[in-house]
């Protein structure tokens, strides 16, 4: 349930209304919005104790919420969040472009690409340093060697570092060197890794697993904010269907579905949504024109020798037309790519 606060409660009223929640038992969750402050009261046994904290001072009413999902759901946020993390915002108005290679697999190649993405005008750096594959023969990155090279790559242009933790072990190492922390489609349900990157605090990127519901995906990143982590992306990166035109079927409809659902803003994959590079810029464009919050793609300064993804990967020429479509259907629908420094 919420504890929805008067207009002009005062700070004492709220930490009174914090401490009695506890007192019960339940964890707070304290929401600040524009016209309101909110307490989410969460715990096995939240409704007996209803009453009580309705006749709090500076309370003006004490909802349930009916979603599974409590602290990504809108009733407790009917706002959006924007999330932010040094040169990328996503979220509400504005439009976050996250590029760069699929694999970290040297500086010039990592660097190169940092550069041509941010000159057509992204936002945030993405490349994979741990790499999990399929195969057990497959590149499985450079590690913490990846991580300093991304981290080099950010030096060099200011843009923000998007890259993937795959254990919970290593958390802390990819934190020391990431903007952002990417959860990749295989770990949406790894609980242990949830709650780890809940705890540690860097913004997260959770990306929908292949075959996942769109209420097993709220409830994923559920396990991210109770952990006391705000700033979370929801990312669509395609499903497993019968089709076999494509890699996965990018499902635009997520979007406009999650906004109703969740204040956590929604990032689309066209790149692993389509599986072939001369499909993903048209999926890019459709993406913003149905509200993403953000867009994350593939690109590698040479995609033929590309050790992953290669297929799906643009060239820097490829990405800058991607970049001049995408500005115009954000114009259009009021998106706006924050420049790095504004």
């Amino acid at each position: 349930m919420i504890v929805v606060m008067k207009q002009g409660a005062t700070q004492e009223q709220i930490d009174h209304m914090i401490q009695r929640v506890e007192q019960f038992g339940l964890r707070s969750h304290v929401i600040y919005g524009e016209t309101r402050t909110v307490i989410a009261a969460i715990g096995e046994k939240r409704d007996e104790h209803r009453n009580s904290l309705e006749s709090g001072p500076g309370v003006a009413e004490v909802v349930p919420i009916l979603a599974p999902y409590k602290v990504a759901s809108r009733e407790v946020k009917p706002d959006p969040t924007t999330v932010r993390a040094g040169s990328l915002a996503v979220g509400d108005s504005y439009l976050g472009m996250i590029a760069g290679p699929c694999s970290v697999e040297s500086e010039e190649q990592t660097v190169s690409a940092a550069k041509a993405v941010k000159a057509a005008g992204a936002t945030g750096l993405r490349g994979g340093a741990f790499k999990p594959r399929t195969s057990p023969y497959s590149f499985q990155g450079m590690k913490e060697d990846g991580l300093k090279i991304l981290a080099t790559a950010r030096q060099e242009t200011g843009l923000a570092v998007v890259t993937e933790v795959v254990a919970d072990t290593d958390v802390d190492l990819v934190a020391r060197y990431a903007d952002v922390l990417q959860i990749g489609a295989r770990n949406m349900q790894n609980y242990r890794l949830l709650e780890a990157v809940g705890k540690q605090g860097t913004p997260v990127l959770l990306k929908r697993g292949a075959s996942a519901t769109m209420d097993e995906l709220l409830l994923a990143a559920e396990y991210i904010l109770n952990a006391g982590n705000p700033n979370v992306m929801l990312c669509e990166r395609g499903i497993r269907t019968f089709e076999s035109h494509v890699r996965f079927t990018l499902n635009l409809t997520s979007v406009p579905y999650l906004h109703d659902r969740t204040h956590l803003p929604v990032v689309i994959d066209p790149s692993h949504g389509t599986g072939h590079t001369n499909l993903v810029t048209r999926m890019a464009a459709a993406a913003v024109a149905a509200g993403a919050d953000g867009l994350i793609v593939e690109v590698h300064p040479d995609p033929e020798t590309a050790q992953s993804d290669g297929y799906q990967s643009l060239t820097f020429d490829q990405f800058d037309e991607l970049m001049q479509l995408c500005n115009k259907v954000a114009d259009a629908v009021g998106k706006k790519i924050v420049p790095n420094k504004e």
